[in-house]
């Protein structure tokens, strides 16, 4: 028994070092807050926390659970975090107020934000949904864009019944039934929702809303004052991604498990997630590019939509969005 522990902790450093290469230097403390509780898309951060690769880095990571993807950029902004990972469609809306905030890699490139409607009862529209009770949550990254998709759509929130809920009851809330709609990150939910109130989306992208997902995003000042934790940082999470892509879910969930003891989390639910998740880590620029890079076609689109729907007032570029300066090119895409 005492030989295959230690084969089996001889096999874990072992990929560990393969995922974040050779470091030699102290192990630099950073902190970093995921958009909310435990899901399947933060797999890649407590899986590399699990294996040891962020330690192999020399890094020491702490991974906090957060309360929406908005207070996650806020806290960033205002120094309370190293790295935040959330939508990016925050971080944009954001950037567009003035706050010096960042991408520094995309991971959920086609964003999937949408409403959350049961799927026996037939409405393919907003329209359809006028006069309908949604639930909307405070601080979630489909309610900093949920007045712009109305917009886009043909309608306002005079047309609807908001109500709004914590991020913590947003999902009870529909399921219950005091609400027809939810607006949410759609591959999180439907896992979530399906075997209680099955469930069909109305995307943002149905009404050519098409803003980026989840990524990672630090201050702007942080780009070159912490240029070597950041780049070891993101290297791993490029590396642990496409070990994931290889056929490695699972592991990524056990990971989040072993990660968060007692929370009495849903493996099946998070893997659902992840795999529902994994088709949108890629949008036609993005396609055969390192994991993580971002395309400036992709933000300048975002970037025309915000102004289009009155988001943005300022001149904006995507270099005030995001930088590449992270990623490295050594580093594909899982085949």
């Amino acid at each position: 028994m005492r030989e295959v522990t230690k084969m089996l902790a001889s096999c874990l450093a072992a990929l560990a070092l393969s995922m974040a290469g050779p470091q030699a230097m102290a192990a630099d403390r950073v902190t970093i807050a995921t958009d909310w509780s435990p899901h399947g898309m933060v797999g890649g951060l407590l899986l590399a926390k699990q294996n040891g690769a962020f330690a192999a880095a020399g890094l020491d990571v702490d991974v906090i659970d957060g309360k929406g993807s908005t207070t996650t950029v806020q806290q960033v902004a205002a120094g309370q975090l190293d790295i935040g990972f959330g939508q990016l469609s925050s971080m944009a809306a954001a950037v567009a107020n003035g706050i010096p905030v960042i991408s520094i890699m995309g991971l959920i490139q086609a964003g999937d934000n949408g409403l959350m409607v049961p799927a026996d009862s037939g409405w393919k529209t907003l329209h359809d949904l006028k006069g309908k009770r949604i639930a909307v949550a405070a601080g979630a990254a489909s309610t900093t864009f949920f007045d712009a998709f109305l917009k886009a759509g043909g309608t306002s929130r005079a047309n609807f019944s908001i109500i709004n809920v914590d991020t913590t009851a947003l999902t009870s809330t529909y399921v219950s039934g005091a609400a027809d709609a939810e607006l949410t990150t759609v591959a999180w939910s439907k896992p979530q929702v399906d075997n209680v109130r099955p469930s069909r989306p109305i995307l943002f992208s149905d009404v050519g809303l098409l803003i980026p997902g989840y990524g990672l995003l630090v201050r702007k000042d942080a780009v070159e004052a912490k240029a070597d934790i950041l780049r070891r940082f993101v290297e791993v999470q490029q590396r642990t991604w496409v070990h994931i892509f290889a056929g490695h879910e699972q592991e990524a969930i056990d990971a989040i498990i072993a990660q968060r003891p007692g929370m009495r989390l849903d493996p099946g639910i998070m893997l659902a997630q992840l795999k529902g998740f994994m088709p949108l880590f890629e949008t036609p620029a993005t396609k055969g590019k390192p994991m993580g890079w971002q395309a400036e076609t992709d933000w300048q689109n975002t970037i025309r939509l915000m102004h289009e729907v009155g988001m943005a007032k300022q001149q904006l570029s995507p270099a005030d969005m995001y930088t590449n300066k992270f990623i490295s090119d050594q580093i594909g895409r899982a085949k």
